[in-house]
């Protein structure tokens, strides 16, 4: 009796590492957090490896923070994806839309906010849709802290060390009360 032929080697397909920073200011925010980042573990092509601990931030506008208008809870996931930077923004554009988010004011209060921070220390302006590095995330605590959380050694392309941008940042940032 023979044996089946061998078949050709199957050539597993690896991620690139992406960063994602999420923030929800409306609503139940950590559950919200939660949702989204369960809704990305669904999507195709993705694949959750880390998430940080929540932490909780004044509303930063364009005119700077917000006392008047509800806190933040934000937190970064890194992940694994085989989706090309723009299909990552509709992957993740998608799940902010199944949340509930609402796009009417600029910087302004929402349910949920995903932003890529990095694709692979990719540098791209190319496409307005996304621009990578994240243009703010060399400067915003409430998305370095958290990072530093999940990747202590984390480099943000063109900017150094996640620790000396976060040690520079001056949003105040803190760990949530409910975590435990």
């Amino acid at each position: 009796m023979n044996a089946a032929p061998i078949g050709k080697p199957v050539r597993m397909r690896v991620g690139v590492p992406a960063v994602l920073a999420f923030g929800s200011n409306l609503g139940d925010r950590a559950a919200t957090i939660r949702a989204a980042v369960d809704a990305l573990r669904d999507q195709p092509g993705i694949v959750i490896r880390s998430v940080s601990r929540l932490y909780e931030t004044p509303a930063l506008k364009p005119d700077g923070i917000d006392v008047e208008a509800p806190a933040y809870l934000n937190a970064v996931a890194l992940v694994s994806t085989l989706l090309e930077p723009l299909a990552l923004l509709g992957a993740v554009n998608a799940v902010e839309a199944q949340l509930g988010r609402v796009r009417e004011e600029h910087w302004g209060d929402r349910t949920i906010d995903i932003d890529i921070v990095d694709v692979d220390g990719m540098v791209s302006d190319d496409d307005p849709r996304i621009v990578l590095p994240h243009p703010r995330a060399h400067e915003r605590a409430f998305v370095l802290v958290p990072w530093l959380d999940v990747d202590p050694d984390a480099q943000l392309a063109g900017h150094g060390p996640v620790a000396e941008l976060a040690a520079r940042a001056t949003d105040p940032v803190q760990l949530w009360e409910g975590c435990s």
